[in-house]
Parts: structure tokens; C-alpha cells; sequence
């Protein structure tokens, strides 16, 4: 079995790290160079650093931020927000990013997965989905969660895979920011949908939320913010726990 990832994310704005609940009501939770290089020590395997305004803003992800980034830490680390080229990825892969996230662009040109895939390989391509359960369905959202695309979230994993992403972060909107526990059987059913590894999130309010993600699912990795940002939950502590679980764990 792979060894599971506990990956932090930083979500910036206006060049600081923010957590809100369910995309909104965003409070400050830092610096993003000083978080990234905590985290880089303190046992955290990869990195997620979303630009989540730059979509919305119609602008480019902030370059200069993510090379400063890149030179105080020595684990993965995925960036995304407002990626509409293969020029854009190339540029922030060249800043030193190891991977790109793409979100509202991949829905809004497909071939863009493809065409970053084929020029830098799909191990370089993160389809970011961001999914909300409306009455029994669980639907795509597309810029910051504001817009619906009526897409099913399972069928857009697949389509994602097909065209070429090399993995998928999922967000339960519903659960985003809620603090109690993961969206496990959507999350399950997108792993199991899928043959690329899934990065949950969205929900994390405790260690044992961790426990119940990677023993009901086939996850391959828990992403989380505040718990981590505001020190409710160590990495170190929490890996601690899930190898006593005997949960694989890197």
C-alpha cells in the first residue's frame, strides 16, 4: 500500500494566508513564506498553495511569492490560482513549483489538462474540484465556489483523469472550514472512480478525522488549513497516531 501524505494548504490573498468556512468569511493565518517553511520542517510532505482570489480577479497567480516560497522549503509543492496557458504553468513550474493546479480553467478549456500534461507530464498536473452536494447530487463549482457548472463530480473526476491529470484535489464545500470530518463517502467514490491518487479536503477538525479518511477511503492524502495554521493539530503528533493505527504513513 502507498504510504499515505499530509499535505497543509495555503490559501493566499492579498499575499497573505487566509481560512474561511465553506469559502467565506476569510480571517488571517499568516505569512505564507514563514508558514511554508514551518511546515517544511515539521514534517509535512507536500504543499498547496492556492491563489484564491486570482481567478476572480482576472489576473496571474503571484509569481514572485512562489519563488520566494520554493527556496525555504525542500518537499512538493503545488500551486494554482488563475492558470490559463501553458505559458502560465511553465512559468510558475520554472519559479519552482513541482506541480500545477488547475480549477475553474480546466472546466473552461479541458484541452488546457492535456496540453499542460503532454508539454511537462501529468505527475506535473493537479486538477483542483471543488464539489457542493445539492439536494442528492454532488455538483462541480467553479470560481471560488461561486458558480455551479451542473457538472457531477464523479463524471468530471473521470474526464479530468482521461484528459491527462496526474492527480485530484477534492473539496467538499459543504464541509469546508466545518471541522468535523471529512466528506468520506463522496471522497470514496471519487477514489474508487479514479485510478490517479485523491487528495481530500475540506473538513478537518481533528486527528481522528484523519484516521476515519484513510481507513474508510482509498485516499492517498489529507489536506488541511486551519487545524494546522492555528496549531490545533501537530503533523508530527499526527502521524505519531496514525502509525499506531497502522496506517501507512510517510
Amino acid at each position: 500500500m502507498l504510504k499515505k501524505r499530509i499535505i497543509p494548504c495555503l490559501d493566499i490573498k492579498d499575499g497573505r494566508v487566509v481560512k474561511g468556512v465553506q469559502f467565506l468569511a476569510l480571517k488571517d493565518a499568516g505569512n505564507p513564506v514563514a508558514l511554508a517553511s514551518f511546515y517544511s520542517k515539521n514534517g509535512a510532505d507536500e504543499l498547496v498553495f492556492l491563489d484564491i482570489s486570482a481567478t476572480l480577479e482576472g489576473r496571474k497567480t503571484l509569481v514572485d511569492l512562489v519563488t520566494r516560497l520554493s527556496k525555504e522549503i525542500n518537499i512538493p509543492f503545488t500551486v494554482g490560482g488563475g492558470i490559463q496557458s501553458v505559458e502560465d504553468a511553465q512559468l510558475l513550474l520554472q519559479s519552482g513549483a513541482d506541480k500545477v493546479s488547475l480549477n475553474s480553467a480546466a472546466v473552461a478549456n479541458p484541452k488546457l489538462i492535456t496540453q499542460i500534461a503532454e508539454a511537462f507530464g501529468s505527475q506535473s498536473v493537479v486538477v483542483a474540484i471543488d464539489i457542493k452536494k445539492v439536494e442528492n447530487d454532488w455538483y462541480v463549482f467553479i470560481k471560488g465556489g461561486t458558480e455551479s457548472t451542473g457538472i457531477l463530480a464523479i463524471d468530471w473526476a473521470q474526464k479530468a483523469e482521461a484528459l491527462g491529470a496526474g492527480e485530484l484535489l477534492i473539496t467538499s464545500m459543504n464541509n469546508d472550514g466545518a471541522k468535523d470530518g471529512f466528506a468520506l463517502e463522496i471522497t470514496n467514490a471519487i477514489s474508487q472512480a479514479v485510478s490517479i491518487p485523491v487528495i481530500a479536503s475540506g473538513g478537518a477538525g481533528s486527528a481522528n478525522d484523519f484516521i476515519e479518511l484513510f481507513t474508510q477511503t482509498e485516499v492517498s492524502a489529507g489536506l488541511a488549513a486551519s487545524i494546522f495554521h492555528f496549531n490545533e493539530v501537530a503533523i508530527p503528533d499526527l502521524k505519531t497516531l496514525l502509525k499506531t493505527q497502522n496506517i501507512p504513513i510517510r
